[in-house]
């Protein structure tokens, strides 16, 4: 009978201690990216601080109904809002509405602009815009209900998507071209509207 040597390793103890590193790998590829993001998340740790889009990013949930505009579309609504009647600050946001639409080239379809105020325009202003932007949607607003969840009296321009929710706002000092950037990222990471 033959005795094994105490330098001498059983011959299965080799395979499956290898086989053990295997599971372990393999778990820890699996499981190892999970684990990290949610601790990312959890904790707030190396989240960056850039950020691709210029406005303010409206991520709780809001809608139309919520900022006190009456109003629904089927598309990507670039919407100006005052809570006052539309002056000059709101009439730059309506005419850079429609000239970022128009900016969206063949996207332009999937996208229109819209405006709501508290207060009816003036009759001369009423005018140019039935004859200058035929296409423009007119909505009621709320102007007290605005107040409350804005908190800004001055115009402002939003990015509503097509099922109605509030995605970005920006201020009446905004530069089109930044509003544009956002929206044709928005058109190209949808698949709605």
């Amino acid at each position: 009978m033959a005795t094994a040597t105490p330098l001498e390793v059983p011959e299965r103890s080799k395979p499956r201690a290898r086989g053990r590193l295997q599971l372990l790998l393999i778990l820890l590829v699996v499981l190892g990216p999970m684990v990290l993001a949610t601790s990312m998340y959890k904790l707030k740790f190396w989240v960056p601080d850039g950020r691709s889009y210029h406005g303010v990013m409206i991520g709780n949930g809001e809608s139309l109904s919520d900022l006190g505009v009456a109003g629904q579309n089927e598309r990507w609504q670039l919407l100006v809002s005052t809570p006052t009647a539309c002056a000059e600050d709101c009439q730059r946001l309506v005419y850079l509405a429609r000239q970022i639409q128009v900016g969206l080239g063949r996207d332009a379809s999937r996208a229109s602009h819209a405006l709501a105020a508290a207060q009816p325009a003036s009759a001369d202003y009423q005018a140019l815009l039935s004859r200058e932007y035929p296409q423009l949607q007119h909505y009621p607003l709320d102007a007290q209900r605005y107040l409350q969840k804005v908190g800004e009296a001055g115009p402002q321009l939003w990015i509503v998507d097509p099922h109605g929710n509030l995605v970005l706002r920006y201020d009446a000092k905004v530069d089109g071209k930044h509003v544009l950037d956002d929206l044709r990222h928005l058109l190209k990471l949808s698949n709605i509207g």
